[in-house]
């Protein structure tokens, strides 16, 4: 996609989408399928550490029209074996929520990048084993990380290159 073609999302304007493509981490790729709909676009995160490291996992997100009052919709579109990410899609990631208890979840001052880098950041340093979506991945992990750690890589081998 090229900046400033096409008309602009109603709900996401260019600075936005600019800012965004400008602050990726270094293991992020934005892909946006229709110029014409910066509200839909596709998020691949590439980790370069950990369990995860070598596998593609794409990412797809949806900007509501509500937004910024309300936090975009994402879903994990990899198959993976993760304790904060099901094998169908969703997300644990409290920025991500629109009420969090703990007082980390979606706020009308947070940003798409935001959003980029939360998701980057389940592959490592947000990487929760203790408040887990996914709760076999977890106990998995608990019970024999080496185990853990092989069917990691089998996910990857079979769904995330």
């Amino acid at each position: 996609m090229v900046l400033g073609a096409g008309p602009a999302s109603p709900v996401l304007g260019c600075p936005e989408v600019a800012e965004l493509e400008a602050n990726l981490p270094c293991t992020c790729k934005v892909h946006f399928p229709d110029p014409n709909k910066l509200h839909c676009f596709q998020l691949t995160v590439t980790p370069d550490e950990g369990y995860y490291q070598g596998g593609k996992f794409q990412f797809e997100t949806e900007v509501p029209d509500a937004y910024n009052m309300v936090p975009p919709k994402v879903k994990c579109l990899t198959r993976i074996w993760h304790p904060n990410i099901t094998e169908t899609g969703e997300i644990c990631l409290s920025l991500l929520r629109e009420h969090s208890i703990d007082g980390t979840g979606w706020a009308p001052t947070r940003t798409l990048k935001d959003v980029v880098w939360g998701l980057n950041s389940l592959f490592t340093d947000l990487l929760n084993f203790d408040d887990p979506l996914n709760i076999e991945a977890a106990e998995h992990h608990l019970r024999d990380k080496e185990d853990f750690r092989n069917k990691v890589e089998d996910y990857i081998k079979r769904y995330a290159r």
